[in-house]
């Protein structure tokens, strides 16, 4: 067997470490050596290390003893953090797409980094927090797909993708120490887990996940707690209460030391009686009941605060069933009472060992699988499953240490700098939102420029995989300008000008569109919130102030040879005769080139002058009539000489307000036409709004 094969890993307790070395042998887990050393002095408290060179010490013994039985030179150690100092934030994100696409495996990182970095956020926020906390792991509780929840996400199609993320946190000095105490040994870390993450891969198996159950790893400072529901861990936790709360009241009762209490406390376990030496060197023998007696409050106490704890991070509410691993498990009664307090019978809470490590061969023969063994177990395993470890690397000229769950990127590092997500992504500048004719409108931003990425100088993507003491410079995204359109960009806005027959005239006027009660022209840039009204029309009074005259409202005016007034609607192709106070010299930009006015013949009289019908009836004394056919009816024309097409709305009923934006179609015999198209006998004529 090569050495590259072989895993060694340590489990530094309050009270021991213990040391294991061993191999993955397929699904078995072949244990080669195992040895505990027990803390000289109170080295560690609460899970925490306060003297680093004893802890050291205690770490190199062990691993001196484990070379001497292996016959290996150990290098590099597994080892796990206990969860004293651990924190977790459960967050809820999601993101959201401009339209329908495929979800990718990009997008579900970028979603986990969004988690991240609002846990981060949360984490941060907290004013008693007085911790330098580093993200050292994450696990997707439930995806979710347009709202439902979905255990895969990736090619699905969606709108918006949703998760909730556990996001576990430890203190920079915690990892700090827990390096520094195996580097007095020599060693080098080469995997950094959880103590509570290590307890379930070998206690609780995936299968059994999908069951709303509790782990209680009740060690000797501290009792880390998860639970698991739906197949995920839906939250970790810990009270720093645990074995040695126990050990010092013996301490106190019995006037021993703390390694004698320790002793008397594990005998008890066993019952019948124990024989101890106080300090004053007396004898003494006492009953295991004795001891319960003692240590019944306090453990009640703990198995109290284990059962609030488990119903906190449960939603406030129990669990179905409960695991008991670690040393401090084993106290009389532990068991029982925790099952009281989360109301659920004796059978289910029960100590995890020797049942759950049939996967687990010891070559050496005096083992007893127990539940003391599952958290230095579990550390091994994890070795396989997530190598891990902290890098160092410049970043932006600044170094940085970062922990490497074996899946680090430039994103990681950049989170851990301070950069926000938007910083990272190219980011859409601001929509504008409007409405036209009633219907909600939309003009989005153009996308910015993506952030600029270099490692070790080259130009890489952002989720390149971070390299050791490697170099690497970021410049922000950028924001995307804002949305932007004018009226003119409207798909309701066909043209830029209405065309009007005036006095004879052809006229073309600007089509002008209403924008929050105000009239504006087709280079209106439209703004966030505006109210957009399409006008396809003028009114009489409108089309006089665009020429510049003056309506003598005291004679008729016309509008398509049909009596109107001055707020009378126009619309494109209209015909419209009126009367001016003073001659009108029809000569402005309006004018349409090349259009021919009034006959040459035809002299404008005098201001004021009569309606254009009656100029029109005193140029034509030889009145006639004609049979024409008007939409499929039969329509008589009289009392004029001559007839154009606009003396058709003397025979039909029209109202122009009835358009909504359509055109109107004029045709004679099938060919479109003109408002002064000539008439004839037997014409077929058409009038309709098109479409």
């Amino acid at each position: 067997m090569e050495k590259k094969d072989i895993v060694f890993g340590l489990d530094i307790g309050t009270r021991n470490v213990i040391g294991t070395v061993g191999y993955l042998d397929g699904n078995d887990f072949h244990v080669i050596a195992q040895t505990l050393r027990e803390h000289d002095t109170r080295a560690m408290l609460d899970g925490q290390i306060h003297d680093i060179g004893r802890v050291g010490a205690t770490c190199n013994e062990v691993k001196e003893e484990l070379e001497q039985m292996t016959g290996l030179t150990l290098t590099e150690v597994c080892i796990a953090a206990a969860g004293r100092v651990l924190r977790t934030i459960t967050t809820h994100v999601e993101m959201e797409y401009p339209e329908e696409t495929v979800v990718s495996g990009e997008d579900l990182h970028t979603l986990d980094m969004l988690g991240i970095e609002q846990a981060g956020k949360e984490i941060k926020g907290d004013e008693d927090n007085k911790y330098k906390f580093f993200c050292v792991g994450y696990s997707t509780v439930r995806y979710y797909l347009n709202g439902d929840v979905f255990t895969s996400l990736e090619d699905h199609k969606a709108d918006v993708i949703g998760e909730d993320i556990i996001v576990t946190f430890l203190p920079e000095d915690v990892v700090d120490g827990l390096y520094s105490a195996v580097g007095k040994a020599g060693l080098s870390v080469a995997n950094l887990t959880l103590e509570p993450i290590a307890a379930i891969n070998v206690a609780i198996p995936q299968s059994f996940r999908m069951l709303n159950i509790a782990l209680i790893d009740v060690g000797a400072g501290t009792s880390d707690i998860c639970v698991t529901r739906d197949g995920s861990i839906i939250a970790y936790g810990m009270i720093p209460m645990a074995g040695d709360e126990l050990t010092e009241v013996l301490v106190h009762e019995f006037l021993v030391d703390f390694a004698t209490a320790e002793s008397i406390k594990r005998a008890s376990t066993e019952g019948g009686e124990i024989t101890y030496e106080d300090i004053m060197g007396i004898s003494h023998t006492i009953k295991s009941e004795d001891v319960w007696k003692l240590t019944d409050p306090v453990m009640n106490k703990i198995a109290g605060e284990v059962s609030e704890k488990i119903k906190e991070l449960n939603g406030d509410k129990s669990v179905s069933a409960a695991f008991v691993v670690g040393g401090g498990g084993k106290i009389h009664g532990f068991t029982e009472a925790l099952a009281k307090d989360l109301k659920i019978i004796d059978e289910r809470v029960a100590l995890r060992g020797e049942e759950v490590m049939k996967n687990i061969i010891f070559e050496q023969e005096d083992v007893t699988k127990d539940s003391l063994l599952v958290t230095p177990i579990g550390i091994c395993l994890n070795y396989y499953e997530t190598k891990n470890n902290f890098i160092m690397i410049h970043f932006n000229g600044e170094m940085m240490k970062l922990y490497d769950n074996g899946q680090l990127t430039i994103v990681d590092a950049a989170m851990q700098a301070g950069f926000s997500a938007d910083q990272l992504f190219p980011r859409r500048g601001r929509e504008i939102n409007f409405t036209v004719n009633g219907v909600s409108r939309m003009i989005r931003g153009t996308e910015g420029e993506s952030a600029i990425v270099k490692m070790n100088g080259k130009s890489v993507g952002i989720n390149t995989p971070l390299e050791f003491n490697c170099d690497v410079e970021l410049t922000p995204s950028t924001v995307g300008a804002g949305g932007n359109g004018t009226i003119a960009d409207l798909a309701e806005f066909t043209t830029e000008y209405l065309y009007f027959t005036v006095c004879g005239h052809r006229v073309k006027c600007p089509k002008f569109v209403e924008v929050n009660g105000s009239l504006e022209p087709p280079t209106y840039s439209i703004k966030d919130g505006d109210v957009i009204e399409t006008r396809p029309f003028y009114t009489v009074g409108q089309l006089a102030e665009f020429m510049d005259v003056t309506i003598d409202e005291r004679y008729e005016i016309l509008v398509n040879n049909r009596p109107s007034s001055v707020d009378s609607l126009v619309y494109e192709n209209f015909v419209i005769d009126w009367t001016t106070t003073s001659p009108a010299a029809y000569s402005g930009d309006y004018l349409v080139d090349g259009e021919e006015g009034y006959p040459e013949d035809y002299q404008v009289p005098d201001q004021p002058m009569a309606t254009i019908t009656d100029i029109h009836t005193k140029m034509k004394p030889e009145a006639t009539e004609i049979t024409i056919t008007i939409n499929g009816q039969k329509k008589k024309l009289s009392g004029k000489k001559d007839y154009i097409f606009v003396d058709v709305y003397n025979l039909i009923r029209f109202d122009p307000n009835e358009s909504n934006g359509r055109p109107l179609i004029t045709k004679i015999n099938g060919k479109k036409c003109g408002y002064s198209d000539e008439l004839h006998a037997d014409d077929e004529v058409e009038v309709y709004w098109g479409e």
